[in-house]
């Protein structure tokens, strides 16, 4: 049957091509060869094809020896990027792996770190302190270690390429647009045409237009830029080399003795490929695909060769390369792939067109491509606008109570005590405002309801157990015998809805018994008292069906008329916390220990993450909620603020913040959207915290309230460690120095800003094992990062 072409039909057509146009692939530009320079050192890494399958490994070597990247053969990369310290792998053939490297100055060894797990990235870069890429589909541009960046950029934006500089990204959009961000260094003054490949440098940028293949830079640029036509470029610090049409190199700018150029030996000699970093340029010969560096005397020792064959660029398929293949890359490459030829123009490249005249003949010309990309446009918002109305009603049909399951959230708790440990902390709750007082005159006739509720609850969740062994209902008589009608010199801590006290039972077991506080009958009271009934079935939904050596079990409860009380089991050796802040004696006074410790709290963290059905988020994890028993085995503890967990990792839920000043995810603060990474924040702030001694919030040598986080991370980062150790405990061995640093490492990723850069759970949990087994076995660690420390 044919096709009737009426108006309907057409619009169906152009929304049809419209989605194909949308998600044709691009052809990714990804780099083979990376550059690192920290201190004396110099690394210079490039993918090297393995000789028995279709696998490409990463080979290292540094000037002068010393570095070793160990990186696990069975590991095939697609790319690679490099900067100051620190030495980054794209997995191949998904690509959507990115591990990283991170290396000291003295070059030790070092493990892995992942830093992004999901769609495939189609372009990859990094300056001296920070990396950027392109995700393949959606073509936005995300960055690592670049503390606020992703905030700050519309998320809409596609680019088809990034560059990235120092404290600067300039990113090239499909059809040929420049923009610049963070151009502190960079001037915002991109050029206006539309150009094909764009690269960055230590402070200034450069782009070769796409009609005439000729060069345009701006900012901070030493030297002037040379006339003809370029390929690609490698830029560096008041240094510039370019790849020309006829794959011959010309550099420019300024050198210690005179102006920066190409070595002698090298100026006839065709590249491939070129690559800079900083002092430091390399290129990978046509001839041979050997890698040849200069920019640093150090390479002239060996007549600048550096490896003997090296991959040039990512290889790509045969027939999606629109100027043929370049020779010899069939053979390292695979049949059916190639390394693409760059392609050229024959437009002249004249001075005049620096910066482009807008001529009318200019305009006329690009009338219809101008249609063609509003036509394009069109189609493409007209389907994301079709994609947000249906995502808008299923959130609607979700909200009302019909599709799907809606999360109870645990209420205010704007007075409620901080802990559940030996003693009281002086740390307090935090919770955001909510917007108004809500009608607190009809809280009286609601009190029934609430009532029924509890019991309804209660009863299903007597039913569950605790993790398969039944709970035990306590009477009132038997609780006042045991504290001594709940005396104050029984009170041994407060928790998130109440106190607690220590209690021996009739048959000898020593308790911890958790009591509710009972309000006067005020509407405000029984608000409160909502919450306090919020926080009791939170905490004992939340154990009665979770059973692990890392969580405080629960033994029991009591629920008499006004009463709402916990029984678990009495932890003899009390709360992290005043071993940490209060105690002038203590097992814990060794490295060794406290990573124990931090490393048995993060078993039971991540036991609520990953394999309690569904997730649980604790909200409330800090020192004084770590608590030790007889053996000195750390257990986490009270569940007042604990919420069920979306079963997805990369969803969230939108709740008003609740937690302790100085523990709380300032994400989740802002944005009141909670995830398992608000507890790994958290988390982070503990380890800084048993790290350095000082408390989350604590006060500075003036008096001024400190921040650990704003206080001990910077001297992390700047490989300082050693400045902000707690005084309490012995200096660390060579050993433990290494274990502590390393868990440094890890406190700073959890701590970063951007929750999707933190580690999970359990990769702190390995982390934490490898820095464990490092004190007691003295094995060689390393450092590990992710965005804030990498």
């Amino acid at each position: 049957m044919a096709f009737l072409f009426n108006a309907p039909n057409f619009l169906l057509l152009g929304f049809i091509i419209t989605i194909f146009s949308c998600i044709i692939p691009f052809v990714s530009s990804l780099s083979t060869v990376s550059i690192s320079e920290t201190s004396n050192h110099t690394l210079i890494c490039a993918l090297i094809k393995s000789s028995n399958q279709q696998a490409f490994h990463l080979n290292c070597t540094s000037f002068p020896q010393g570095i070793q990247i160990p990186v696990n053969q069975n590991f095939s990369f697609s790319a690679i990027v490099a900067g100051n310290g620190f030495v980054c792998g794209l997995t191949h053939p998904s690509s959507s792996i990115l591990l990283c490297w991170r290396f000291s100055i003295n070059g030790t060894n070092m493990f892995n770190k992942r830093i992004y797990n999901g769609t495939a990235l189609k372009q990859l870069d990094a300056g001296n302190s920070h990396i950027c890429g392109i995700v393949n589909g959606t073509n936005r541009l995300e960055c690592w270690q670049w503390r606020g960046f992703n905030r700050t950029i519309d998320q809409n934006q596609s680019f088809s390429s990034i560059a990235v500089g120092e404290n600067f990204a300039c990113g090239l959009s499909e059809i040929g647009k420049v923009t610049c961000f963070y151009s502190t260094g960079v001037a915002r003054i991109e050029p206006t045409r539309n150009f094909s490949v764009v690269s960055a440098g230590f402070r200034h940028a450069c782009a070769i237009y796409s009609d005439t293949h000729c060069l345009r830079c701006w900012g901070d640029m030493a030297g002037k830029e040379p006339e003809g036509k370029f390929v690609s470029l490698a830029l560096g610090e008041n240094r510039s080399c370019g790849l020309m049409s006829n794959q011959k190199v010309v550099c420019w700018g300024e050198s210690r003795e005179s102006n920066f150029s190409l070595p002698e030996s090298l100026q006839d000699t065709q590249f491939i490929s070129i690559e800079a970093k900083r002092s430091v340029f390399c290129g990978v010969l046509k001839s041979n695909y050997s890698l040849f560096c200069w920019g640093n005397e150090i390479f002239a020792s060996n007549n600048f060769k550096v490896f003997d064959k090296v991959l040039p660029g990512p290889c790509t398929r045969t027939s999606e390369c629109p100027c043929s293949i370049e020779s010899l890359s069939s053979e390292i490459c695979g049949q059916g792939y190639g390394l693409c030829r760059s392609c050229t123009s024959e437009t002249p490249c004249l001075p005049s067109l620096h910066p482009p005249p807008d001529t009318p003949e200019g305009n006329e010309s690009n009338v219809w491509d101008r249609r063609m990309v509003a036509f394009l446009v069109v189609g493409c918002v007209g389907s994301l606008a079709l994609i947000l109305v249906c995502c808008f009603f299923l959130i609607r049909y979700c909200k009302s109570g019909r599709g799907c399951s809606r999360v109870h959230d645990s209420g205010r708790l704007d007075e409620t005590a901080p802990e559940n440990g030996a003693q009281a902390d002086e740390e307090q709750p935090a919770a955001a405002p909510e917007n108004g007082a809500q009608a607190d005159e009809e809280q009286p006739a609601a009190a029934p309801q609430l009532v029924r509720i509890l019991e309804k609850r209660l009863s299903h969740l007597v039913s569950l157990g605790n993790g398969g062994c039944p709970l035990e209902e306590f009477s009132l008589e038997v609780l006042l015998q045991a504290t001594g009608n709940f005396s104050e010199d029984n009170k041994i801590g407060t928790g998130s809805f109440g106190s607690v006290y220590h209690a021996t039972l009739n048959d000898g077991r020593e308790v911890a018994i958790k009591r509710a506080e009972i309000s006067i009958s005020t509407p405000y009271a029984i608000r409160r008292e909502e919450d306090k009934d919020n926080a009791f079935l939170n905490e004992l939904e939340a154990l009665s069906r979770l059973n692990h050596k890392n969580l405080v079990r629960l033994l029991g409860f009591c629920e008499d008329s006004n009463e709402r009380v916990l029984v678990y089991e009495f932890m003899q050796n009390g709360s992290l916390h005043d071993h940490l802040h209060r105690l002038q004696t203590s097992p814990l006074l060794s490295w060794a220990k406290r990573i124990k410790a931090a490393l048995d709290a993060a078993r039971g963290i991540e036991y609520l993450h990953v394999y309690a059905v569904p997730p649980i988020i604790h909200r409330d994890i800090k020192s004084s909620n770590i608590l030790l028993d007889a053996t000195w085995t750390a257990k986490v503890s009270d569940f007042g603020l604990s919420l069920m967990g979306p079963a997805d990792e990369d969803s969230h839920l939108s709740l008003r913040a609740a937690g302790t000043v100085g523990y709380m995810d300032p994400e989740y603060y802002r944005l009141a959207q909670l995830t398992t990474k608000s507890d790994v924040y958290s988390f982070g702030v503990l380890l800084l915290e048993m790290l350095s001694g000082y408390k989350a919030i604590h006060k500075n040598e003036n008096g001024v309230p400190r921040n650990v986080v704003d206080f001990v991370a910077p001297y992390i980062m700047q490989d300082q460690i050693h400045r902000v150790l707690d005084p309490h405990l012995p200096a660390p061995s060579p050993f433990e120095i290494e274990a502590v640093a390393y868990v440094g490492y890890v406190a700073v990723d959890c701590v970063n800003p951007e929750g999707r850069d933190r580690p999970t759970m359990t990769e702190i949990v390995h982390c934490l094992e490898r820095a464990l087994a490092t004190c007691l076995a003295h094995p060689t660690l390393s450092r590990s990062t992710t965005d804030s420390s990498t």
